[in-house]
């Protein structure tokens, strides 16, 4: 895959394109700015506005490393359109990746290197991460909701660049997750997400140019999930509500 447009350019949420190739509803765009989904990150909504009127996305779909876009009506579309994300989804969502890696960073420094072991964002403003933890004290995981939501006040600048494949592995800390990571691009590269001064690692989902463009966030629960795992909640609080 090529570097992904929502990666080069997060701020575009609405973009003009050619359609390249149309099937009774579904269609294959010059350039896409929705992000498809993946490594627990829920997909874009958003919708394709032609002369046709609005057709809402209800799924994308890669055949043969071509990427279709599905609709909810069975029009078939040509010539230019407008590809429209949800910006509300979008900004929700990035919080929510921004908030997971923060918890990620503070548990693997607190926690001697803990790996993920899963990892959901939900639509309702919450997300849970599962972490390699045997034997640790589930209060003294509660106790990380004040280092996370220190950060987010510190309004940490998040940026990305990429490295080869073989570099990412080199280095310490920068593939967090015991059985995944995200796809290297056309050119082999992978993509590595830096909160400044706080965590380091290969992802490729979207996230917030600053870790103060967050509002707080909250521990809502704790679970044992096996001998080993241990399940962190977290929830934005303005979504969520407080305490």
């Amino acid at each position: 895959m090529s570097r992904a447009f929502y990666h080069e350019h997060p701020e575009t949420l609405t973009l003009e394109v050619e359609v390249l190739e149309a099937e009774p509803g579904r269609v294959r765009l010059s350039r896409s700015p929705f992000y498809t989904g993946g490594g627990g990150q829920l997909a874009d909504r958003g919708r394709i506005l032609s002369a046709h009127g609005e057709h809402c996305i209800t799924a994308f779909e890669e055949v043969g490393g071509r990427l279709w876009h599905v609709l909810a009506d069975r029009v078939e579309l040509k010539g230019t359109v407008q590809a429209v994300v949800d910006a509300d989804f979008r900004w929700m969502m990035s919080q929510l990746h921004t908030g997971t890696h923060i918890l990620n960073a503070v548990i693997f420094q607190e926690f001697n290197g803990a790996l993920v072991t899963g990892v959901q964002m939900n639509a309702d403003g919450t997300a849970r991460m599962d972490f390699d933890l045997p034997g640790v004290d589930n209060a003294r995981l509660r106790l990380i909701a004040d280092p996370i939501n220190a950060a987010i006040r510190q309004n940490l600048a998040v940026t990305d660049n990429y490295m080869p494949l073989d570099d990412v592995f080199d280095e310490h800390g920068l593939i967090r997750t015991k059985s995944a990571m995200p796809p290297a691009t056309s050119d082999g590269l992978i993509r590595i997400v830096e909160i400044k001064g706080l965590d380091r690692q290969a992802c490729g989902g979207t996230h917030l140019a600053s870790t103060g463009a967050s509002g707080p966030v909250r521990i809502m629960k704790i679970d044992n999930k096996g001998r080993n795992n241990r399940r962190v909640k977290i929830g934005l609080v303005d979504r969520v509500g407080g305490g």
